[in-house]
């Protein structure tokens, strides 16, 4: 892993600001995939965004209650310590068409959730605080369940679209 462009997060109220942002933002992008997918006819896919939004709304709700107790920074976007100009868990809008349908959708997500987990790992592996690396761990841990969470979900997907794919009277060619 290398080392990150920017000064490590070295408090818990820096860390679960980082959180909190990293969440919110994901809720909100995804709600707006939701209303996009919707405009565009696109149900399937608008409901899996909405459900996605929803888990988002839970972890920045856990973070929340993390939180309860500190005074978390103000922090301005441009001082956000990810390597990306979004937030970490944040889908990019160059992944998203109007016709994308669940697999895609959920590879998306599921990137995204990669990209949190790799946040607060290099978190872990950078703050020179202990108690900021345990704390990025157990969530980058979280992040990981989230991951393979989302891979039995595709794995699902793929199967169902198998058996759709599977011709139920195939022709008879006599030999």
């Amino acid at each position: 892993m290398n080392a990150p462009d920017h000064e490590p997060i070295v408090s818990i109220p820096e860390l679960l600001a980082h959180a909190l942002e990293l969440e919110t933002e994901s809720r909100e992008r995804y709600r707006d995939l939701a209303q996009c997918m919707a405009l565009h006819n696109n149900p399937d896919v608008a409901a899996l965004f909405e459900q996605m939004a929803g888990y988002s709304e839970l972890h920045a709700r856990s973070v929340e209650v993390r939180a309860q107790g500190y005074s978390l920074p103000a922090i301005a976007p441009w001082d956000f310590k990810w390597n990306c100009p979004e937030g970490r868990e944040t889908p990019c809008l160059d992944d998203v068409h109007y016709l994308m349908n669940r697999r895609q959708a959920l590879e998306l997500a599921r990137h995204n959730e990669i990209r949190g987990r790799d946040f607060y790992a290099g978190v872990a592996a950078f703050s020179p605080e202990p108690e900021v690396s345990a704390l990025a761990r157990e969530m980058a841990d979280e992040e990981q369940e989230h991951v393979d969470l989302l891979a039995q979900w595709i794995a699902r997907e793929l199967a169902q679209l198998e058996v759709l794919l599977e011709d139920l009277d195939p022709p008879h060619i006599p030999e």
